[in-house]
């Protein structure tokens, strides 16, 4: 039950949004949010081609390959737009040579598409220093939160899927909207991007509520999963629209832009994910104090000579 004290700072977030947004972008520098966000990038981009590669393997036994492929490469966009073609034609080449994928190849897949979600978490406790200064998770507990995460996106991908090709069936068969005739196919493109923009808060929310240690607020999470939903989809628009448009990419870096476009992009979107992780641990720290006191930046133990 919120005391009165902290309904009162939580009034002065509502009556200075700006001042809020100034501490948050504050307790990010603090805490090494660009240092942090580019060490998640390159694991996650270490994880990212394993991470599907798995997924797809134990899907393609219940769904069929092709549509797999498909929603990926829609739903990519929303992760690496203007790569997604790219990554997955890297899928579908290795998927080819699926039977050259043996036990121990299996293992290394799985121990790297975990690595991202374990450099996440501790970017996370860095964050969340408050937090771990008062609870600590057990390291079983850590060790299998990454594949809980893989279930869930695995589960997710299911659904998609399964919606996206019931919409491909309804797609020519026409619907009554204000009494004159649609096809339902036009709408298609405007479901799966609600569907996608819904998912993106759905799993953002499910990892600031697991991925930080302590006692879980729903609340808190949604509003850092909605935070950080909405900045990505205006981030990742403008970063398309700067790759294709301004920055002459493929002239300055030759046959490296793939790989760097989407370092850019994944290192991107770590920011946006952490920096919603920050707007919660500020809006926790608002609660117990004024919205103007200063950050808290990260510390690190002294070094002995």
């Amino acid at each position: 039950m919120p005391t009165r004290h902290a309904h009162d700072h939580r009034t002065d977030v509502l009556k200075h949004p700006g001042v809020f947004l100034l501490r948050v972008v504050k307790g990010f520098r603090a805490n090494q949010g660009l240092l942090l966000a580019g060490a998640v990038a390159y694991y996650t981009l270490l994880s990212l081609i394993p991470l599907l590669i798995l997924i797809l393997i134990v899907l393609s036994h219940v769904i069929d390959r092709t549509q797999l492929l498909t929603t990926i490469a829609t739903y990519l966009q929303f992760v690496v737009p203007g790569e997604s073609t790219a990554l997955v034609g890297d899928l579908t080449a290795f998927l080819s040579h699926e039977q050259t994928v043996g036990p121990v190849l299996l293992v290394t897949m799985l121990f790297s598409s975990a690595l991202a979600f374990t450099v996440l978490e501790n970017a996370m406790s860095v964050i969340f220093s408050h937090r771990v200064a008062i609870h600590r998770r057990h390291f079983l507990v850590s060790a299998a939160m990454p594949y809980f995460f893989i279930l869930l996106l695995g589960v997710g991908l299911v659904i998609v899927t399964v919606v996206a090709a019931g919409l491909a069936l309804l797609a020519t068969r026409p619907i009554m909207v204000f009494g004159l005739p649609h096809l339902l196919g036009d709408y298609t493109n405007a479901v799966l991007y609600v569907m996608g923009v819904v998912g993106e808060i759905l799993l953002l929310t499910a990892m600031y509520l697991v991925m930080p240690v302590g006692l879980p607020s729903w609340r808190h999470a949604l509003i850092g999963g909605v935070t950080a939903a909405l900045l990505w989809e205006v981030t990742r628009h403008v970063l398309v629209w700067y790759l294709t448009s301004v920055s002459h990419i493929h002239v300055v870096y030759g046959s490296f832009t793939t790989a760097i476009a989407a370092l850019l992009t994944v290192e991107t979107a770590a920011i946006v994910l952490l920096f919603g992780a920050q707007v919660i641990s500020e809006y926790e720290r608002v609660l117990r104090e004024p919205v103007t006191a200063p950050p808290v930046p990260m510390r690190t133990a002294a070094a002995k000579p």
